[in-house]
């Protein structure tokens, strides 16, 4: 890191880590650290518990009504999507027309 100063530059090194450095931190700093590894620990066993109750479920049946009901939802919605692009390419038809006419 370079401090300027008013007339000098003056380099500052940063401290290097030994085998005789110290490090030193607070209690609140080491309280901080055991609540959160102890919320880490019990998301973790609380999601593995709902993943085992998940398997012992059986699996999810769609009805042939549902399943018609979804289809025809989207092939509804393609049909809606491929009227919005018919009518968009209409209006690029006439912008493309008003364009020539204005050169």
């Amino acid at each position: 890191m370079v401090v300027y100063g008013a007339r000098k530059t003056q380099k500052v090194m940063a401290k290097e880590i030994s085998k005789d450095s110290k490090f030193s931190l607070s209690i609140e700093t080491l309280g901080a650290l055991a609540l959160g590894l102890a919320t880490l620990i019990g998301m973790w066993y609380s999601l593995q518990a709902d993943i085992d109750e998940a398997k012992k479920l059986p699996p999810p049946e769609v009805s042939r009504t549902e399943y018609d009901l979804k289809d025809e939802l989207i092939r509804n919605s393609v049909l809606n999507i491929e009227e919005k692009v018919q009518d968009n390419g209409k209006k690029l038809d006439k912008i493309e027309e008003r364009l020539y006419n204005l050169q």
